[in-house]
């Protein structure tokens, strides 16, 4: 098999789907009393939003709360809510265009992977839906079966998400460097220690922040989701 010439790497919320699967998933709990109490739930999910779109939350600040949902839950319990969270708000979220971006790279052989701060528990199966054959998210941390509430390794965020595919490409014996053309699809400001690490920075459905700083570096901007622009924050 002929070594892939070209990466394309993909941002998943606001990027590949029109939301955020994160901030979804703890709506989804708290609306279904999975959460605990839900107005509580639901107000701490607008905060930790809130301080992502400002560029000021850290991981593990986002962990205490979202990790901490896993960890309050029997594995069974999770998997059966995940499966109804699936049918009920991703796939009607899923978009043509999307699919139709990412099928565009797998079908010319580029090496594709998901490249997402949100966990794998959530973020997993999304990437099958989407025929995503890697993906590089935040490992919740499991002990005795169950989730802890922790973070495994380096959250794939912000600079870890630089990290995180560094690591994951050394052990295929690769760096980024050795792709004649590498593309980074994201919505987010705080993407761009990753953006600026390949050839072709894409900024796609842009932040505001992100599409000022698109403009002013000749960035190619990308719109999947025409009739959600003017609602993004």
């Amino acid at each position: 098999m002929t070594a892939a010439k070209r990466i394309a790497l993909f941002d998943l919320d606001h990027t590949l789907l029109p939301l955020d699967s994160d901030y979804q998933w703890a709506d989804f709990l708290a609306r279904t009393g999975r959460a605990g109490d839900p107005a509580e739930a639901q107000r701490r999910n607008e905060e930790l939003m809130d301080r992502y779109n400002a560029g000021n939350l850290t991981a593990e600040q986002a962990a205490e709360f979202m990790l901490g949902l896993l960890a309050a839950a029997e594995p069974d319990e999770l998997a059966a809510w995940h499966e109804e969270f699936m049918e009920s708000v991703i796939l009607p979220s899923i978009r043509p265009a999307a699919q139709e971006l990412v099928q565009q790279h797998l079908d010319r052989g580029d090496l594709t992977a998901i490249v997402t701060a949100t966990n794998e528990f959530v973020t997993a199966p999304i990437a099958r839906l989407f025929n995503i054959p890697h993906l590089i998210a935040t490992v919740p941390a499991q002990r005795d079966g169950r989730y802890t509430g922790a973070i495994q390794g380096v959250p794939s965020f912000q600079q870890g998400k630089v990290t995180r595919v560094n690591d994951w490409l050394a052990g295929m014996g690769k760096t980024l460097a050795d792709f004649e053309t590498s593309y980074f699809y994201s919505d987010s400001v705080n993407d761009l220690p990753l953006l600026e690490a390949v050839t072709h920075p894409i900024a796609t459905n842009p932040s505001p922040t992100l599409r000022d700083i698109a403009v002013s570096r000749g960035w190619e901007i990308l719109h999947l989701f025409k009739d959600m622009q003017d609602a993004k924050s």
